[in-house]
Formats: C-alpha cells, structure tokens, sequence
C-alpha cells in the first residue's frame, strides 16, 4: 500500500455525487482508518437505515481496491475484492470502476480528518464483570469498530458465514476520559437515531477501554484491541 496517499484518505467522507447526479434522498457515510473502511447508508428524510458495507482497501498512486467483509445489500460481495481508479480532485475523492457491465463513478467530500485519543479501527476483544475479564480471539465472527474524522461506525458480522448481524453510527467525542456517541444511523432501531450516549474511556497499554451504561441501562465495561494487532485471519 501506498501508505502516505492512503493516509491521506483517513477521516470521514460522504457521498455528494454517483453517476453525475447529486445524493440527496439518501446520506452514506463513509469511514478509513488503518487500511480498513466501512459505510453506513441510511434515508435522509425518514433516518430509515438502507444498507452497510466494509472492509480491507489498499491505495498505491490511483489504483485502489476494496475487499468487502460484510456487504448487506449483496451478500455475494463478501470476501469479493473491486478494482477502482481514485483521484483526488480539489480535495474530494473521486472513484470509478465498472459493475454489471456500466461505469459507476463516485464522488466523495470529506467531512473531517481529526484525529484523538480513539482515533483508530478497534475490535472487541473483552468484557469485564465484576473483577472478572473475560476474553476473545476476533476470527470470521467479530466486532469491529472504525473511529476517524469524528466519526464512528460498530458492525458485528461473521465474514465467512456472510451474517451481518448489526451495525450504528454517528459523530463523537472523545475529550478527558469522557466518550460521546450521537447516534446517526442504526440497523436494529432507526427510532435510536438523534440519541447520545455518553461513557467513560481510557486508553490502557494499547487497548482502549469503555464502561458506561448501555442504551437499555445496564452497566457495560468493554475492552477493546487495534484492529491489526488482534484479529485472526481463520485458516482456509
């Protein structure tokens, strides 16, 4: 991978163009962080969730490629990797490729590229109750959460079955151990939508760690591990 230009791809961005027609019945957004992406679509209007895409990309000069882990409007995408042409033009990023035997061109507008103390794709990795922690290995099922750009975006799937299971996003906060997520899209309950929820978080030898109260009020302490340091690619 290019990792310069592909870095210079880290943050959040949105769709404002495909096929030269302006995005508007709908928002996506979409997320790069550490050699991963994700997506999370919704419709403007009602915040009725649509559909979620994501996974490994690797960028070298123009030539740029997706390899999808999970893929809700196309389970066949799973594990498929697209070739694409990328240029940077006046800022946005603009992609094209074909599918189905038509174009598809894309434009993006970045949203942000700031950065924190979370700013990184995490996977979940532990749970602590009581005193007791509990742990996981992450393989083809797993929980993956990709934070940049004051964006966050959860997924829970299973890259091999192709099971979504999942997903929510939004904006956020990260400041003085205090973590704010103001939800903008959610698979399981578009009702969920304009909600914040607010936890505390520290970054403990590489892992960050998360408790707070969950949305159904119980009490929630989650750890989390860079994504590349923990999961576990299964053995074909």
């Amino acid at each position: 991978m290019g990792t310069l230009f592909a870095q210079n791809i880290e943050g959040a961005w949105k769709l404002s163009h495909q096929n030269g027609q302006e995005v508007k019945d709908k928002t996506i957004i979409k997320i790069y962080q550490d050699g991963y992406f994700s997506f999370g679509s919704k419709e403007t209007d009602t915040n009725k969730f649509i559909s979620a895409g994501g996974g490994e990309f690797t960028l070298k000069d123009n030539y740029y490629t997706e390899t999808y882990d999970f893929y809700t409007s196309d389970l066949e995408m799973v594990g498929a990797t697209t070739e694409f042409s990328l240029d940077m033009v006046g800022g946005k990023i603009v992609i094209s490729t074909e599918r189905g035997g038509s174009a598809l061109v894309e434009i993006w507008e970045k949203v942000s590229d700031a950065k924190d103390d979370l700013t990184r794709n995490w996977v979940f990795t532990g749970r602590k109750r009581g005193e007791e922690i509990s742990r996981s290995i992450p393989g083809a099922r797993r929980t993956v959460k990709i934070l940049s750009g004051g964006h966050f975006q959860w997924i829970a799937f299973n890259s091999e079955t192709k099971e979504f299971s999942g997903t929510g996003g939004g904006t956020y906060s990260a400041v003085d151990g205090k973590y704010v997520e103001n939800i903008q899209f959610f698979s399981r309950d578009d009702s969920r939508v304009g909600a914040s929820l607010s936890f505390n978080y520290e970054v403990i030898d590489g892992e960050w760690h998360h408790s707070g109260m969950s949305s159904k009020g119980d009490p929630i302490y989650e750890i989390w591990t860079k994504y590349n340091d923990a999961y576990i690619k299964p053995v074909k």
